[in-house]
């Protein structure tokens, strides 16, 4: 489904990602792990056309995406859900989930309202009140219900449980193997090493701008070096 070969990627002359490959197939769950800095961010803002890649290659379904419209993207069914939830703060919940349909599953739109409100029941008690008055759990609920409204073929979670209680965590690595379950394909960009090499399919280990480790999850999770080097354990 994803195919990414060689990417060089940065900010103007800096260069962050250093020949960086990475696979996600359909109906997996693929980590990308590493520590702040390591260039997570830029792989995903790559990955979603806010800025152009120095070199190498994106396929997403076929196509050759790298440097693409951040619509078009959009409209291919690769989504993402921002990290820090960036929700619209002055806009209703009703209003921040609608506008997830705004390029993509516009025609199902009151289909997709249910099933979110379905998934995170809470936003439906919530569905007039101003994003910005939600806690933070509610408003990383909405910023998934705003990415699933726009009906994901391939959905990349970055940092999803940044600044959330343990309870919340564990919820939210819960709701992705639900999601899973029912078919989508997810690219979780995550810090918490631990329960996303349990929720992950396969997962790579990026440090200094490179695929330091790479492999199926379970076999990562039991590595002593990874163990060691990125858990210290």
């Amino acid at each position: 489904m994803l195919e990414v070969r060689g990417l060089r990627a940065g900010y103007g002359e800096v260069e962050i990602l250093h020949g960086m490959d990475i696979d996600v197939a359909e109906g997996e769950v693929v980590a990308v792990l590493g520590s702040n800095g390591v260039g997570k961010s830029t792989l995903n803002n790559n990955l979603s056309g806010i800025c152009v890649p120095f070199g190498g290659s994106i396929r997403f379904c076929g196509e050759d995406i790298a440097g693409a419209n951040p619509a078009r993207i959009v409209d291919l069914g690769l989504i993402q859900v921002p990290e820090g939830r960036r929700v619209f703060p002055n806009l209703s919940v009703r209003e921040n989930l609608e506008l997830g349909s705004y390029r993509r599953g516009k025609a199902a739109r009151a289909r997709n309202l249910g099933r979110v409100t379905r998934i995170f029941p809470r936003l439906m008690e919530r569905f007039g009140q101003m994003a910005a008055t939600l806690s933070g759990g509610e408003q990383q609920m909405l910023a998934i219900g705003r990415g699933l409204m726009s009906e994901p073929r391939l959905l990349i979670l970055d940092e999803p449980t940044l600044g959330l209680s343990p309870i919340l965590v564990d919820e939210m690595f819960e709701l992705i193997g639900e999601l899973n379950g029912e078919g989508l394909s997810i690219l979780l960009i995550e810090q918490n090493a631990v329960q996303s090499l349990e929720a992950a399919d396969r997962a790579y280990i990026i440090e200094h701008g490179v695929v330091a480790m790479s492999g199926p999850a379970a076999e990562l999770a039991g590595s002593p070096d990874l163990r060691a080097r990125y858990l210290g354990l």
